[in-house]
């Protein structure tokens, strides 16, 4: 037999390897998958009952609102699946003795590894994806969304003939309601507690600003009591209907900015906090993807390299949950505590020096 010949049945051979170990890989994956993340929608599902109970939002809506959540969930498990996924199918196969097996046959651990490192890579590309386009779009809209449910639909629940009490202070009285068109109007407002203001109109209209929801009243009359006595009428008188400030900084949340304005808010940031949010954010996105691999990686070694010594192998599983976590701690810990674009830097050098290191202790031979 010639040495191509020998050369193309070890091809033949690697790449049936490969299929086997990569159809059991993305089937475990997959399966994991979905039941975390289902566990985590569930969980965020019972978080948010308020809007089902406090808001008369309906079951409908607020499952598509919940769904928006479902790519953020999806970024923050992936690296955790793929570790369980490659640990789980290594260490299945190593105690079935397969490994040892394609390892006599003369298959190195980084031989063995590729499967799982082509698998990793590919989860990786799809996490940087992930991270980078579509949780800011869909975080973006779930803002936006949970806003206008909380807001933004508030008139359905104004009831002819009725007081209705928007929130905590703020009270309406409508005597007919037509959509947004609503008639003999009265609306008492104790928000700010050491004052209040009570307004009398023919009519009112209900409008969605950049401030929140807003009724625009004419024809009406004002009583404000608080350092001094107020009265007087007005032809028309627009007033904020919620506290909340839609498009201000109480309103800043970092996961719905686009990545793109992100990285050009890095340096023009209005303040220190704000922009070591941004930089833990951009960690977050562009650094957390790769821990895919190199957790896979860590996974890899530790069973591989331990299958060939077997005292140890059967603490393996054990020793590599325990660096996974290690290796996450470390990782979370250093995005939260950059402060400027050299520690951001900083923090993927060290994820390239803990992939080198890993690589060059499973390839050796």
């Amino acid at each position: 037999m010639t040495v191509s010949s020998l050369r193309s049945i070890l091809t033949d051979n690697m790449r049936i390897i490969s299929k086997y170990f990569s159809r059991q890989l993305v089937g475990i994956f997959v399966m994991l998958l979905l039941v975390l993340t289902g566990l985590a929608w569930m969980v965020q599902i019972m978080s948010m009952m308020k809007f089902l109970l406090n808001y008369g939002v309906n079951l409908t809506d607020f499952l598509g609102l919940t769904a928006l959540m479902i790519p953020f969930i999806m970024s923050i498990v992936v690296p955790f699946v793929t570790f369980i996924a490659v640990i789980f199918i290594y260490n299945k196969l190593i105690a079935d003795n397969e490994i040892t097996v394609m390892a006599a046959s003369g298959l190195s651990p980084k031989q063995l590894a590729k499967p799982a490192l082509w698998f990793a890579g590919i989860l990786t590309a799809m996490h940087l994806v992930l991270n980078l386009w579509i949780v800011p779009a869909s975080q973006a809209k779930f803002y936006d969304v949970q806003w206008n449910l909380r807001y933004g639909m508030a008139h359905m629940k104004l009831q002819e003939g009725a007081f209705t009490e928007l929130m905590d202070g703020l009270v309406v009285y409508v005597d007919k309601v037509s959509g947004h068109d609503l008639s003999q109007v009265m609306l008492s407002d104790q928000r700010e507690g050491a004052s209040w203001h009570t307004i009398f109109a023919e009519k009112g209209k209900l409008i969605s600003t950049v401030r929140g929801l807003s009724i625009v009243m004419t024809n009406g009359s004002l009583q404000s009591l608080g350092d001094a006595m107020i009265t007087g009428t007005f032809d028309t008188f627009d007033m904020d209907l919620n506290i909340d400030d839609k498009g201000g900084d109480s309103a800043y949340k970092v996961r719905r900015i686009p990545t793109r304005t992100l990285l050009e808010s890095v340096l023009d940031a209005p303040t220190a906090k704000r922009h070591k949010t941004v930089l833990t954010e951009l960690a977050n996105r562009i650094l957390m993807p790769f821990m895919n691999f190199i957790l896979a990686m860590l996974c890899l070694c530790v069973l591989l390299r331990s299958s060939l010594l077997r005292r140890r192998a059967s603490v393996a599983p054990a020793v590599a949950v325990g660096l996974m976590a290690g290796l996450m701690a470390l990782f979370m810990s250093g995005s939260n505590m950059i402060s400027s674009v050299t520690g951001l830097a900083l923090l993927g050098l060290g994820q390239g020096i803990v992939l080198l290191i890993i690589w060059i202790v499973l390839a050796r031979k």
